[in-house]
């Protein structure tokens, strides 16, 4: 995993119980606006909730989801944010400021997990976030614009009680105060001709690394992260490899001297290779028609054609073809001893 840096701080707020009114938003309603303004985009979906509906039934399910949204939107406009729309099981949400976005996630997911520790476990539904800065254009009561789709596509993206966000989100918090943020690498999303830097924002009070950049702290000399994945685990069919990061880069093919060979026609003869690469994990495509990476918890995929993306967790790679091709050949991976969900 890569580097995490140290920015923004989040205002702790106490979760409530139920419901709570929404206070006012900085933006306020516009019907008919075709003028575009820079802003701050939350997507905010909950995971699972498929698995709830039929725990609970329609009647109690929708209840408590709609008490949920409810909740999140709360959340977004007590830290200056409005609440355009909400879309089933989740919520999007404009601020005018990326901390103020950023603050009011975080406080989501600590919220959000002191709910769940009172929760069965078949009833635990997660909070995933995407979340991305630039102009935004509002028509009749909608938002539209690129850090609209962005969002939207980290919010698929992102496991549960996950917050992925944008570079452009990182370089909008002030330093020298608390949020933390973990490099994911370059990731080239659906519909976009580049690839973009992502970060995924460390919520969890407990987290510590050798690799946060705190802000007003002398630097320390550099030293071994124990914390740091250091260990991968590749799995096709019935082969089973592990790689310490120092044996890395491994390779994936058609070949038979890459070390994952995958003997398929639709298999470039070196298609993909996984680096250890600034604490992390980067797996690099070399083929001629592209890998996807779907990640745990996700129903999206990262599309990559001669492009680069940082793995973490757990997930499944598809070589040649995307994983909504049931016969696609694919290669599990694990980080550290992660475990699929």
């Amino acid at each position: 995993m890569g580097p995490t840096h140290t920015k923004g701080t989040a205002t702790r707020i106490e979760p409530a119980a139920g419901d709570f009114p929404y206070t006012a938003g900085i933006f306020p309603p516009s019907p008919r606006s075709t003028m575009g303004v820079q802003a701050t985009v939350v997507f905010a979906d909950l995971s699972d909730s498929t698995a709830f509906f039929e725990t609970l039934g329609n009647e109690k399910a929708t209840a408590t989801i709609t008490r949920l949204t409810q909740w999140i939107g709360a959340i977004c406009e007590a830290h200056r944010g409005r609440v355009v729309k909400t879309l089933g099981d989740g919520i999007l949400a404009i601020f005018e400021q990326p901390v103020d976005a950023a603050d009011a996630v975080v406080q989501m997911q600590r919220g959000h997990r002191i709910r769940l520790e009172q929760w069965p476990e078949p009833l635990r539904m997660e909070i995933k976030a995407g979340v991305a800065s630039g102009d935004v254009v509002e028509v009749d009561g909608d938002c539209y614009g690129d850090a609209v789709n962005v969002a939207a596509r980290l919010s698929d993206l992102a496991g549960g009680s996950e917050i992925w966000a944008t570079a452009s989100v990182v370089d909008g918090v002030d330093e020298g105060q608390g949020l933390r943020f973990r490099t994911l690498g370059s990731v080239t999303l659906r519909g976009k001709a580049e690839p973009l830097a992502l970060f995924k924002v460390e919520w969890e009070e407990d987290i510590a690394s050798d690799f946060l950049t705190q802000q007003a702290v002398l630097a320390r000399p550099a030293m071994a992260d124990a914390s740091a994945p250091s260990r991968i685990q590749l799995q096709h069919l019935d082969l089973s490899l592990s790689f310490h990061a120092r044996e890395l880069p491994v390779h994936l093919g058609r070949n038979e001297h890459a070390e994952v060979v995958v003997n398929d026609p639709r298999v470039s003869r070196l298609h993909a290779r996984i680096e250890a690469r600034s604490g992390g994990f980067v797996l690099v495509d070399l083929s001629s028609f592209g890998t996807w990476v779907r990640f745990s918890g996700s129903d999206s995929e990262v599309a990559l054609r001669r492009d680069e993306c940082q793995l973490h967790g757990t997930g499944e790679i598809a070589l040649g073809v995307p994983h909504g091709d049931l016969s696609a050949p694919t290669v599990a991976f694990s980080i550290n001893g992660s475990t699929q969900r």
